[in-house]
C-alpha cells in the first residue's frame, strides 16, 4: 500500500542509468538463487477454540483478533456478483471450496454489513446467524477432519467500507461511477464472505455483472465478457494463491488497454478517462519496470499484470491488489515501482501476521530506492542519510518497524522508511552480491506461500555467513533512533 499524504513518493526525473554495483550485477544476470528452492511449509495454524468441534472466530492475529477463522482452509473462491452503481446494490453468491482441519459442528466466515439470504454446506441447507463481522454456519452434518466441502452463501445489500484503525477507508468504497475495491487489511469482508487473514490463501474465479458502459475489473487473467439486456458480465480467474485482502472487483467507466509482454504476461490496464492523460506516460513504463524487478527479484510470480487507475479523490492511497495494483489517481513512477514490487513481496510471499508488515512495505520502499539509484536519481545511501538526519523526535523513530504495536500503525512511516533503512543496512553489511542473492532466494523459496521476519533474518545469516543479530535487533526491534548509522 502507498498512502497519499503519508508515503506516496514525490515524482522524480528519470534519466540514464548510473554505473553502480547493483546495476553491474544485473548486467551480469544477477546473483544466483542459493541452493535448492524448498516448498515453503504451511504456516502454523492458530489453536482451536475452546470447543474441539467449533472453529475459532479468528486466526489468532493479535492486531486483528477476529480476522480470519479457525478449523478449515479455503482452497478456492467462486464469486458471482451483480452491482448497480446507481442504487449501490450488490447481489452476490460466493462458493467456497475448503478442507476441514478439525472436527467441525460449526465454523465462522468473515462478512460485515450485508444481508445473508441463504447458506448451504455440500448442497444441504445450513443454519446460520450473525455476530458482528462473524457469520456463524452450522452444517446439517458435522464435518470430519480432512473432509473437503463447499459452502455457498447468497447475500445482498449496500456494501460500505470499514474504517481502519488509522482512519482510512477499507473495502468496497463507492465512487461517482462505481466502486473502488481495496481490502487491506480488513475490507474483503465488506463484499464477500471470507477466511479473511493472509494465512489462508486461495485461488479465485470472478463473474461480475454491471450496467452496460461500465467495466468490472478483478484479479488475474481476463477470460472475456458478454453483453445482454443492458448489462455486461466480465469473467476473471486468479489461478495463483491470493490472500483475501488482495482481491478486487473495482467498477467504473474505464478505458481499457490490453497487451502481452515479451515474457508472456497478460497485461490489462483500466483507466478512468479523467486520469488517462496523467497516467499514460507512467503506465507505458510498466513492462520495463516489471522487467527490471524480475532481474532483481527473480521471475515475475504471476501470469497477469496491469493497473486500475480510478478517480477516487477521497480514498487517499494505492494498493497492491494482486496482479493489478489499484490507484486512486494517476500514479507517479515511484508509486508504480512500489506497488509492482509488492507482487513479489506481500502478494506472492505473504504475511503470517500483520506485525511483520515491514516485509511488505519496507521491501517495496527499498525497491523504489534501488530503482531511483539505477535511473539517475539519488543513491540508496543518500536516501538513507537524509532519513537518518531526522532528529530523534521525528515520527520516523516513533516505534520499531518489526513491532508497530497495533493495527493503527501498520501503514505509518517507520514501517515503510525505517523498514527500507533496515534493508539498506543489511546491504551494507553483506555486500551487493549477497544482498541480491538474499532477496531472490527469499522470493523464490517462499513463492506463493508465506514468510516471517525470523525466517528472513535466518536466511540472511545463512547466505551471508555473517552474524546479523545485532543489526536486525537495532533496526527492526529497538525503539528510538539508533545511535549510529553504521550497520
Amino acid at each position: 500500500m502507498t498512502p497519499t499524504g503519508k508515503h506516496r513518493p514525490a515524482p522524480r526525473a528519470v534519466t540514464a542509468a548510473v554505473p553502480v554495483a547493483v546495476a553491474a550485477l544485473l548486467a551480469a544476470g544477477g546473483p544466483a538463487v542459493a541452493g535448492p528452492v524448498a516448498t515453503p511449509a504451511a504456516p502454523a495454524r492458530p489453536a482451536p477454540a475452546a470447543s474441539a468441534t467449533t472453529g475459532a472466530p479468528g486466526a489468532g492475529d493479535p492486531y486483528f483478533p477476529l480476522a480470519g477463522n479457525g478449523g478449515y482452509d479455503v482452497s478456492h473462491y467462486d464469486l458471482t456478483l451483480r452491482y448497480d452503481p446507481g442504487s449501490r446494490r450488490l447481489d452476490g453468491t460466493a462458493v467456497l471450496t475448503a478442507r476441514a482441519t478439525q472436527p467441525l459442528t460449526r465454523f465462522d466466515l468473515d462478512l460485515k454489513g450485508l444481508k445473508v439470504t441463504g447458506v448451504t454446506v455440500d448442497h444441504a441447507r445450513a443454519t446460520h446467524r450473525r455476530d458482528g463481522q462473524e457469520l456463524l454456519v452450522t452444517p446439517r452434518t458435522a464435518l470430519r477432519p480432512g473432509h473437503r466441502f463447499q459452502v455457498t452463501v447468497t447475500y445482498s445489500g449496500t456494501p460500505a467500507p470499514v474504517t481502519d484503525p488509522d482512519g482510512s477507508p477499507d473495502g468496497w468504497i463507492p465512487t461517482d461511477d462505481g466502486a473502488f475495491v481495496a481490502g487491506e487489511p480488513q475490507g474483503a469482508m465488506t463484499w464477500f464472505p471470507a477466511n479473511n487473514h493472509p494465512l489462508d490463501k486461495a485461488t479465485y474465479d470472478f463473474t461480475l455483472t454491471v450496467p452496460q458502459g461500465h467495466t468490472a475489473v478483478a484479479n488475474g487473467v481476463y477470460l472475456g465478457s458478454r453483453t445482454a439486456h443492458g448489462r455486461t458480465t466480465y469473467r476473471w480467474r486468479q489461478s495463483e494463491p491470493m490472500a483475501a485482502y488482495l482481491a478486487t472487483a473495482t467498477v467504473g467507466r474505464f478505458r481499457v488497454e490490453r497487451y502481452t509482454t515479451r515474457d508472456g504476461v497478460q497485461v490489462y490496464n483500466a483507466v478512468d478517462p479523467r486520469e488517462a492523460a496523467a497516467a499514460a506516460p507512467v503506465l507505458k513504463q510498466l513492462p520495463s519496470v516489471l522487467d527490471w524487478e524480475s532481474r532483481l527479484f527473480g521471475p515475475y510470480p504471476f501470469r497477469a499484470a496491469g493497473a486500475i487507475v480510478d478517480h477516487a479523490p477521497d480514498v487517499g492511497y494505492a494498493l497492491e491488489t494482486q496482479t493489478r495494483p489499484l490507484y486512486d489517481s494517476a500514479p507517479d513512477l515511484g508509486t508504480l515501482v512500489h506497488e509492482s514490487a509488492h507482487q513479489w513481496f506481500g502478494d506472492s510471499v505473504s504475511l503470517t501476521r500483520w506485525q511483520d508488515i515491514w516485509l511488505n512495505e519496507g521491501f517495496a520502499t527499498y525497491a523504489e530506492w534501488l530503482y531511483t539509484e539505477q535511473h539517475g536519481g539519488p543513491s540508496a545511501q543518500q536516501e538513507f542519510d537524509a532519513l537518518y538526519a531526522r532528529p530523534a523526535s521525528d515520527g520516523l523513530w516513533a516505534f520499531p518497524p518489526g513491532d508497530p504495536g497495533s493495527g493503527r500503525n501498520i501503514f505509518a512511516t517507520p514501517v515503510y522508511a525505517r523498514g527500507a533503512m533496515t534493508l539498506h543496512q543489511l546491504r551494507r553489511a553483506v555486500g551487493d552480491r549477497a544482498f541480491l542473492r538474499i532477496l531472490r532466494t527469499w522470493a523464490a523459496s517462499h513463492r506463493a506461500g508465506h514468510g516471517t521476519t525470523a525466517q528472513f533474518t535466518a536466511l540472511a545469516e545463512r547466505l551471508s555467513g555473517k552474524d546479523l543479530d545485532g543489526l536486525f535487533r537495532t533496526w527492526l526491534d529497538t525503539r528510538g533512533k539508533p545511535a549510529t548509522s553504521r550497520p
